[in-house]
């Protein structure tokens, strides 16, 4: 029987509370009595059994770290797998989804190795960090599989995803969420974060910026393309921020900064005249995921007053401008622009002010936990017989923390759907995953969307029941909620205190770290 939303919601909270109080308690000498409690009890049995693990865990604090660790051993286990796989691929689609999952399988491994460190005896992040990480940790295995069934390569793929990793991440959320529903206080470590320095904190506020290396294309600068600037920050001294000021121009490259380069800055002559563009797509052989022409991984990353851009065409499929995983990243006065599949908001922390983002088809999505925030968002002319979906979140397990949130935003047609508005249906969003989430917050949208507002998935009642959507005091032509979708999961939002969870506070946790970027935000509604 579906589960209506505030029922499943209550029990999600009465399910953590009476979980933390018998996992307090002293318990059974019996790892089975601890792996019970679980959403996933057998690999949890299983594995903590045969684990290095010969003891019962005294506390619901132990038993939270076990389950980290032997998800840990199982991703390391699954990444030699895959090494050994990947040393006998021939086939170019194999090869491509391989890599995806060799970085994937990385990432994961560090969230985790993250997570424990956070959590371990000299505590040094929040409940709502670990959670954070986590649920990247588990969206990571979710993407290397979707681009293995994009390529029909999903038989060669199996060897790596047959070994509970995500069950036993997801039993990690679980216990972790028990911990982060009890904390009563913010999760904030102070006006600032301690990857900021004083020094950094006053640059990065001040007008002007001074750039540690220029890219120029008429060779002025000290590089000429912009990856080869990233390159340059790889395995620098300190950990303050290495800001890249990339001159106006048309810059035709892929760029990645990866999980091992952080705290990179981008600084353009504004989104009109710093353009990096490419053209990767899915129709091309290219993943989803490695179709982006930026990929961030590396956290803290910001950039400014650039455009990203992918022009593949609404022919070739997904094809993304710009990819991030970046945790506690930053994009200011932005633009991207593609048809399907433009922003992959894939995982962690992200924040988005007054930037543009284009496209057709799904063209905000991922799961990641975003805001973005006086942000114009223009709806492009799809090909014919398709329909505009704007969001497509992908939250795939209820103790994940993400979700996307539009505030104080625009809704708008591009010129090119402009003059064919009514051609053409445009919806708010559609569940990607089983707890899709999705929020407009005092946004104003035009004309072009439709009265029912959301769409189903494939026209199926797949996650109709377990999904959230919400919109609250949005204004413009197309924002009355009378015809909208009867769905369980689909919410009016008439209160203040509910549209605050959603908010730069509450979603991103943004009090803690934004103040540092210098960029102007709004904390709540």
């Amino acid at each position: 029987m579906a589960m209506n939303i505030n029922l499943f919601v209550i029990f999600i909270v009465f399910f953590s509370t009476t979980f933390f109080t018998a996992l307090s308690k002293q318990s059974s000498s019996d790892i089975n009595w601890w792996c019970k409690k679980t959403p996933h009890p057998e690999p949890c049995k299983f594995f903590m059994g045969n684990s290095r693990h010969h003891f019962a865990p005294r506390h619901m604090s132990d038993f939270r770290k076990m389950a980290v660790e032997v998800a840990m051993d199982r991703a390391l286990k699954a990444q030699r797998h895959a090494l050994q796989l990947g040393q006998n691929l021939e086939n170019k689609s194999q090869k491509a989804a391989f890599s995806d999952c060799l970085k994937l399988y990385d990432n994961t491994i560090s969230q985790l190795n993250r997570t424990l460190q956070g959590l371990g005896p000299n505590r040094s992040c929040s409940d709502f960090d670990a959670q954070t990480w986590l649920s990247t940790a588990l969206t990571n295995i979710e993407t290397c599989w979707a681009g293995s069934l994009e390529l029909n390569v999903s038989d060669t793929i199996v060897p790596i995803m047959s070994n509970n990793v995500s069950e036993l991440i997801s039993n990690g959320l679980a216990l972790n969420g028990v911990y982060l529903n009890e904390e009563s206080k913010n999760h904030a470590y102070g006006s600032f974060p301690r990857w900021v320095s004083k020094q950094g904190r006053k640059l990065l506020q001040s007008s002007s910026i001074k750039a540690n290396v220029v890219v120029a294309k008429d060779g002025s600068g000290n590089y000429q393309t912009v990856q080869s600037a990233i390159n340059a920050a790889v395995g620098r001294s300190g950990t303050g921020r290495f800001i890249i000021y990339v001159k106006r121009g048309v810059y035709r490259e892929n760029i990645e900064v990866d999980n091992n380069n952080n705290n990179i800055m981008l600084v353009g002559d504004g989104m009109r005249y710093t353009i990096i563009t490419s053209s990767r797509s899915v129709g091309g052989g290219y993943t989803t995921y490695s179709s982006a022409t930026a990929g961030i991984d590396g956290f803290n990353f910001m950039a400014r007053d650039i455009t990203f851009s992918n022009t593949a065409g609404p022919q070739k499929g997904q094809a993304v401008a710009l990819r991030s995983a970046s945790d506690l990243s930053v994009f200011y006065r932005c633009a991207f622009q593609g048809y399907q599949d433009t922003l992959m908001v894939h995982s962690q922390r992200q924040f988005y002010r007054e930037c543009y983002i284009y496209g057709t088809i799904d063209f905000i999505f991922g799961n990641a936990a975003v805001v973005f925030q006086n942000c114009i968002i223009y709806v492009r002319r799809p090909l014919k017989g398709q329909v505009n979906v704007i969001t497509a979140q992908g939250r795939n397990d209820p103790y994940q923390n993400t979700g996307i949130s539009i505030h104080n935003s625009q809704v708008r047609a591009a010129p090119d759907l402009k003059p064919v508005t009514r051609a053409f249906k445009t919806y708010l969003g559609r569940p990607w995953m089983a707890y899709s989430r999705t929020v407009f917050l005092q946004t104003y949208l035009d004309s072009l969307v439709s009265p029912v507002g959301w769409l189903a998935w494939e026209r199926s009642k797949f996650a109709l029941t377990t999904l959230y959507y919400g919109e609250y005091k949005n204004f413009g032509p197309a924002s009355s909620t009378k015809s909208r979708v009867r769905w369980p999961g689909f919410h009016v939002i008439t209160t203040s205190n509910v549209a605050s969870r959603f908010t730069v506070g509450s979603l991103i946790a943004g009090t803690s770290w934004l103040p540092a970027t210098g960029v102007p935000f709004t904390s709540g509604l």
